[in-house]
């Protein structure tokens, strides 16, 4: 593995720079890493399908598995997704930015390829000033976590280059990840919002926010 392009993004100058570099990367189609609120991410622009795809390739995922779309303000979420409940907004307007992605049903008009999605597409807004710094010049990007498949979300920039190596044209330091339990992932799809992945957001928070929500337990005992 030959020299990687790292940037110190932990001060204010490195954070406006790294972003900078980072969002040219993606718009020419790279692949760049970040730091989230969550644990680092690997991604690139969503709309253009072989950057999506080199994301993919990187981690040693296939198209049955999607990336999450990053965005960088609730306002986009009407322009990404279709059919939004009363609920999903709620949980929006609480959660986010935040550890929270909401799997809603995408907008049929929208040019991309994330993969075999099933009309849907899963969103989320980062509450970290690095990765919200790069996502304000590119607009939504296809992230997930920064690893191989099969091996644990790398914590630090260090871990995410031992495990991607040249397969990422820049990567942003931004310190140690402030949690190292990926985000609670929720269906708003249906009438009632789905639990499908546990994480920092409980169950309980989420009933407070959005009423009937229901949970993983529940779903086994169906």
């Amino acid at each position: 593995m030959g020299a990687v392009n790292r940037i110190d993004a932990r001060t204010d100058t490195g954070r406006t720079t790294g972003a900078r570099l980072a969002a040219d990367a993606v718009q020419r189609g790279e692949v760049v890493v970040m730091p989230t609120d969550t644990v680092y991410g690997v991604g690139a622009d969503a709309f253009d399908r072989h950057a999506v795809a080199a994301v993919l390739a990187a981690k040693g995922r296939g198209r049955d598995m999607p990336p999450p779309v990053l965005v960088p303000s609730s306002r986009t979420l009407d322009g990404l997704a279709v059919g939004v409940s009363s609920a999903a907004r709620e949980l929006v307007a609480a959660c986010w930015p935040g550890p929270l992605t909401l799997v809603c049903r995408a907008a049929p008009t929208l040019a991309w390829d994330l993969g075999d999605t099933g009309g849907t597409v899963a969103l989320r807004m980062p509450l970290h000033r690095v990765a919200l710094a790069v996502l304000e010049i590119t607009g939504p990007m296809a992230v997930t976590s920064a690893n191989r498949t099969g091996r644990a979300p790398a914590t630090t920039v260090d871990e995410a280059i031992e495990q991607l190596g040249d397969a990422v044209s820049v990567y942003l330091d931004g310190g140690p990840s402030p949690s190292s339990t990926a985000s609670t992932i929720v269906d708003v799809t249906g009438a009632v919002p789905r639990v499908l992945r546990a994480g920092p957001i409980p169950l309980e928070r989420l009933r407070e926010v959005a009423g009937d929500v229901e949970g993983l337990q529940e779903q086994v005992l169906e």
